[in-house]
């Protein structure tokens, strides 16, 4: 599906440092996403769109670029990342799975101060489309203007921060509205999701008949707080890839053009990266977000917690499942170590004009290469188990402050 990125720091970066630049960029990632299990549609070229916050005098509104051809070859890009900064940038690039190629249908999406992404899909969408449609009240369901899963669901985000938090999502605090009401908010938007699947799904369809999980990696944003998603509506599956990282500062190294790294020169987080996947091959910058969790950007410290619902695992070491995540191309492998396999079922031979075709050649070198990173990935999706995650990791210990909440 989908890739995107989140860039929270206390000084402006330039844009294309974080997404042309680097040696696997989002832009890269938009045509050689490699670090993707799912090697059927490694392209992300159905769209993209970037936005950022300007200097207070021009307003508090996000500035949005979006465009409908492949960031690989959108020679504006090229010309504005350069000359373009911003202390908090949203950037995604999009493959179609609900809604025509289109620029109304390119996220970010955005409501005054609000922006919003999504990577993954709406469960049962053909038969929960109209009932979240009309619970809207009608500012907000005129307010949709593209045919994505992923709009309706931010106009839900917009309807219940003003029917249940009784916040206007047309003002403008100073402040932005809180990290805490963001938060309390998207929990609600994805226990309603989770509700409108179980009230309209007809009893009669299985899960042969209609696919009702829900992969809901969101990212929302006021200009002052983030708040970022990786979830999934199973108990046993695992949710699309999510990384972080953080730091004081993001800097490329002078003797290899394209290589960045997160520099630590204390705890503090300057800089805050969110990604889908990892931008560096280093093992030390990244940090898997455990599936079904919810990530807060706060005055730059980075609040990590669960999310408790009925698809909430107490024990933080059970395995998920990545088979349903691989299969729609959500799921990746991080620097550092390897991905524990999960058995699926054997492609189906095509003829060689049919789209779905797979050269035999080509494939053994795509794995080849997969197997050559898979000595330096780290599981996502076995919580506890990273060599990053122990307390007594020297790598956790070089990160900056990282607080857990518990709900």
């Amino acid at each position: 599906m989908c890739r995107f990125l989140v860039y929270k720091g206390s000084k402006p970066i330039i844009l294309s440092k974080i997404v042309t630049e680097p040696s696997h960029s989002l832009l890269t990632q938009s045509y050689d996403s490699r670090l993707r299990l799912d090697v059927r549609r490694p392209h992300n070229g159905d769209g993209f769109g970037i936005g950022w916050y300007t200097e207070p005098e021009l307003g508090p509104d996000p500035c949005i670029f979006t465009s409908t051809v492949p960031a690989w070859n959108c020679i504006n890009l090229e010309r504005l990342a350069p000359k373009t900064h911003s202390h908090l940038i949203f950037a995604h690039v999009r493959a179609t799975t609900e809604g025509s190629l289109a620029e109304n249908n390119c996220h970010p999406f955005q409501h005054n101060t609000l922006m919003w992404m999504h990577n993954g899909g709406i469960g049962a969408w053909q038969y929960v489309k109209r009932p979240l449609a009309a619970s809207l009240d009608d500012k907000w369901f005129l307010g949709v203007k593209g045919g994505t899963d992923s709009e309706w669901a931010f106009a839900l985000f917009l309807h219940v921060l003003a029917s249940e938090e009784h916040v206007d999502p047309s003002s403008t605090p100073k402040h932005g509205f809180g990290a805490k009401v963001l938060r309390r908010v998207m929990k609600k938007t994805i226990a309603r999701i989770n509700e409108l699947i179980r009230t309209y799904l007809p009893s009669t369809l299985t899960l042969e008949d209609v696919e009702t999980r829900s992969l809901l990696n969101f990212a929302v944003t006021d200009g002052h707080s983030v708040i970022v998603t990786r979830y999934v509506s199973s108990k046993t599956d695992a949710a699309a890839s999510l990384y972080y990282s953080s730091g004081t500062d993001w800097v490329e190294d002078p003797k290899q053009k394209g290589q960045f790294q997160m520099e630590r020169r204390d705890k503090a987080s300057d800089v805050v990266l969110v990604a889908s996947e990892p931008l560096t091959f280093e093992r030390h910058n990244w940090l898997a977000v455990p599936t079904n969790t919810i990530v807060t950007i706060s005055d730059q410290t980075v609040f990590v917690q669960p999310i408790k619902d009925e698809f909430y695992d107490p024990d933080p070491s059970v395995e998920r499942n990545t088979g349903y995540a691989k299969e729609k191309g959500l799921m990746t492998k991080a620097p550092g170590g390897a991905v524990t396999a999960v058995p699926t079922p054997s492609r189906t031979p095509q003829p060689r004009d049919s789209p779905d075709y797979v050269d035999a050649d080509k494939e053994k070198e795509r794995q080849k290469t997969l197997d050559t990173l898979r000595s330096r990935m780290i599981n996502p999706d076995v919580r506890g188990t990273s060599p990053l995650a122990g307390p007594n990791s020297a790598a956790m210990h070089a990160m900056p402050s990282i607080q857990s909440l518990s709900l």
